[in-house]
């Protein structure tokens, strides 16, 4: 995330201007069906708290669309939100990483036992971190004790200075090397790294030959026909139709943040929309991208932080994928992303029947309470849209 409290708490794991709301439900899903009046009502209540504009889409066991928009896409042009607008994928692309590494163990490539040092040699040492002690599954699920120290911005001026820097994958990992001590032994505590996924992109190319975001279009987005889903790599703008991102550092300075390149590009350049985001995660909890071992071992959790929980209540931390507990009895599967102004929240039933997706084009990130309101609002509808009876439904 772009603020320091969102990096803190959701990765740590990181002006109300209220227009007319835009509803746009699929042709096969009647506008009056309740299901669509909760997506309604749903979208307009995060609107309301000042997001510029949010887009959500719901996706049935039958495959019937649910679709509804609110707010602009614009604060200088009014323009609507798009349906089918791209966003930054940002932190979300943490559970492609992992399904690639999930089948390359799946193929002998490696083992989730093996050390980082095993395959990256040398690069995890310093300040308490011991490569030779840090497995890869110690990456996939948070517990090797790598804290971030990455580049980032935290106020207007540092984000128009900051906003095309470009740093390779070996650069942040030795910036947190050097700058940020240990938390805690492997396995022996629970902390978001952003860090610890940026060197399961350089292990992938180390078993592979390939960059991970060739990997990643090679193994999932094509097999899959994901074509919406893009690596974007230093290109700091986003394909059309897209919302324009804003973020919130403080009263009165609501800033343009659209254009800017990710930190960590390699891993976080990926653009994506409503409608591939939940195709891809209805076809992994469905068993259509891992063997069925894999998937398993995807969804052997642990929990998180205390910091964690404060953003996913009860929630607990697979290989990439989060587990989070519905309103109505039972749990969904998730991983949200925050980056360059961008907010999306998803979730998907355990036998990826049911989806939803929300992606907002605001972070309103200048306090602890605007960030847990923006949070709540979009975990709620992710928990409506689930918990759906009727037609269609579970």
């Amino acid at each position: 995330m772009t603020s320091t409290l969102r990096k803190h708490l959701a990765m740590a794991l990181g002006i109300a201007m209220l227009l007319a709301a835009e509803v746009a439900p699929a042709a096969d899903q009647p506008a009056g069906h309740p299901s669509m009046k909760q997506l309604r009502r749903d979208t307009e209540a995060i609107h309301a708290l000042g997001i510029s504009g949010v887009q959500a889409r719901v996706i049935a066991p039958d495959g019937r669309q649910s679709v509804a928009t609110s707010g602009t896409a614009d604060l200088n042009t009014g323009r609507p939100v798009r349906p089918d607008g791209y966003f930054r994928m940002a932190s979300t692309s943490k559970t492609l990483v992992a399904t690639v590494i999930l089948q390359l163990e799946g193929e002998g490539e490696l083992s989730l036992d093996d050390t980082v040092d095993h395959w990256l040699p040398g690069v995890v040492q310093g300040n308490g971190n011991d490569g030779s002690r840090i497995s890869i599954r110690h990456l996939l699920q948070h517990t090797g004790g790598i804290r971030d120290n990455l580049p980032g911005y935290t106020t207007p001026q540092k984000y128009y200075q900051q906003r095309h820097a470009v740093h390779s994958p070996e650069q942040l990992v030795a910036r947190v090397m050097a700058r940020a001590p240990a938390g805690f032994l492997p396995g022996k505590g629970w902390e978001y790294s952003n860090t610890g996924y940026v060197l399961l992109g350089l292990i992938i190319q180390k078993a592979t030959g390939h960059a991970a975001h060739l990997e990643i279009e090679d193994r999932i987005l094509r097999p899959l026909g994901l074509d919406g889903t893009r690596w974007m790599g230093t290109s700091p703008t986003l394909p059309s139709p897209h919302a324009k991102a804003y973020q919130l550092f403080g009263p009165g300075s609501r800033v343009d943040v659209t254009d800017q390149i990710p930190v960590d590009h390699e891993s976080l350049s990926w653009v994506t929309t409503t409608q591939d985001e939940n195709h891809f995660f209805r076809a992994l909890l469905a068993g259509r991208v891992l063997p069925a071992r894999q998937l398993a071992k995807m969804k052997q959790t642990v929990p998180v932080s205390g910091q964690a929980q404060q953003m996913w209540p009860e929630g607990r931390y697979g290989l990439g994928l989060v587990e989070r507990p519905l309103n109505c009895g039972g749990t969904y599967w998730s991983h949200e992303g925050g980056d360059g102004g961008y907010i999306t929240l998803n979730g998907v039933s355990d036998d990826g029947g049911r989806s939803a997706v929300v992606s907002m084009s605001e972070a309103r990130g200048d306090s602890l309470e605007h960030i847990m309101e923006q949070e709540n609002a979009a975990s709620a509808l992710i928990d409506h849209a689930l918990c759906v009876k009727g037609p269609g439904a579970p």
